[in-house]
């Protein structure tokens, strides 16, 4: 008899995921299918490209009227959604495309939400309170890294009470999603980097988060059901890639084998958070990202090497089988969890990733601010794989910020 647990498997995906380079040319052929008003979103960089003018051109050959609003800002604060809607209401689109980096395609969520369901965007908050379908939604990612263009949530900056917030229902997941890693040829080094290593805390994180048991009604009553079967098989494929891509797409952006692997990565890595969910670098990341006013790849890649050694009593095996995944040299599993730990922090460290919270910008007096205020995300703060309060949140906080990761292995 074996003692393993019950074998259990989770994935919420788009109808349709079309990847590989050129494949943003089935742009209107797919939009035709859904609609006849498109209103697509994006932000000011992105709409001054030919490639952009030319999905416009696309989707007019087939017969959609459309509307930009590109307007789109990093972090995605309420006021600019709401501008969107207001200024969208009168052409009632029946059909919405984000075209951009996370914040792009998130805006595309929330706007699909308002403009059918109405009422205030806070009302959405949390888990579960989208209460139905809403206009279809196409998302075409231009960065590779956050995998938004497969995932059930959408975060928004709530400028009135000082926090970001997720609004998470598996009615935001896009009907289609069309990923060409030509489009992100563009990508500055910094952006790559940021980017890639968002997309690598998310397979991470999806990887290690706590495993719930297999009840039945898990995926009706959470949008995020932690580790499972399917997510590690996505989470692994991520990792394997960004290992292999990043720092070769970061070197040299016109390396298109290097985008593609490092776009594939993205997507895989949102296949995988995207039903698994993530943890504490993302809990963590929110008050700090809030604070710094820097970018939510570079905070949550920060954070990342601290919060797993401070896990790493939880799932070193998830670690070990990582740090295989990747080719590190055999061992013992306690040697090859802290070698994965090890090597998740060289490549950020090469790629320019901040090393500390207060590289990041963070103030020595702001740790305790941030350590309380992270507990506050509820759905991250439930899937750390170890238990999180108060003191555990001060001690990645301060070993974040001193850059001293040796103080949390005996946390």
């Amino acid at each position: 008899m074996s003692d393993l647990p019950p074998a259990f498997g989770a994935l919420r995906l788009p109808r349709s995921v079309l990847f590989g380079r050129g494949q943003r040319h089935a742009l209107g052929s797919a939009a035709g299918k859904l609609g006849k008003r498109a209103l697509l979103c994006t932000d000011e960089r992105q709409a001054a490209q030919p490639e952009f003018h030319a999905m416009v051109a696309d989707l007019q050959a087939h017969g959609l009227e459309v509307r930009v609003f590109d307007r789109t800002i990093p972090d995605l604060p309420i006021g600019s959604i709401n501008a969107c809607v207001e200024e969208m209401r009168g052409f009632a689109p029946n059909l919405v495309v984000g075209i951009g980096g996370g914040s792009s395609m998130d805006m595309a969520k929330v706007v699909a939400v308002l403009l059918t369901h109405g009422g205030d965007i806070r009302s959405y908050y949390g888990e579960f309170a989208v209460p139905g379908p809403v206009m279809p939604l196409i998302a075409m990612p231009t960065t590779a890294g956050t995998g938004s263009e497969v995932t059930p949530v959408a975060v928004v900056s709530d400028d009135e009470r000082g926090v970001k917030v997720g609004i998470a229902s598996p009615h935001l997941i896009p009907l289609v999603a069309i990923c060409d890693p030509e489009l992100t040829a563009t990508c500055p080094p910094a952006l790559t980097a940021c980017s890639g290593a968002d997309a690598l805390t998310h397979a991470v994180e999806a990887y290690t988060t706590l495993a719930r048991p297999a009840d039945p009604m898990l995926t009706q009553d959470h949008v995020f059901v932690g580790k499972n079967l399917l997510s590690d098989h996505f989470a692994r494929l991520a990792v394997d890639n960004i290992f292999r891509f990043l720092e070769r797409a970061y070197r040299d952006g016109s390396d298109m084998e290097a985008r593609e692997g490092l776009m594939l990565a993205a997507l895989a890595a949102g296949c995988a958070f995207g039903t698994a969910g993530t943890a504490a670098a993302h809990a963590l990341q929110y008050p700090v990202g809030n604070l710094t006013h820097t970018a939510h790849g570079d905070g949550v890649a920060t954070l990342l090497p601290y919060v797993m050694q401070f896990n790493r009593p939880f799932c070193a095996p998830a670690f070990a089988e990582l740090a295989r995944t990747v080719g590190l040299s055999d061992a013992a599993e306690e040697d090859m969890s802290q070698a994965f730990i090890d090597a998740v922090a060289d490549l950020l460290g090469r790629v320019n990733i901040p090393p500390s919270l207060a590289a990041l910008g963070l103030k020595a007096d702001q740790q305790d601010f941030v350590a309380e205020n992270a507990l506050n995300a509820a759905r991250l703060v439930k899937n750390n794989p170890r238990p999180l309060d108060l003191p555990a949140m001060q001690s990645i906080t301060r070993a974040a910020f001193s850059g001293e990761r040796a103080a949390l292995k005996s946390a």
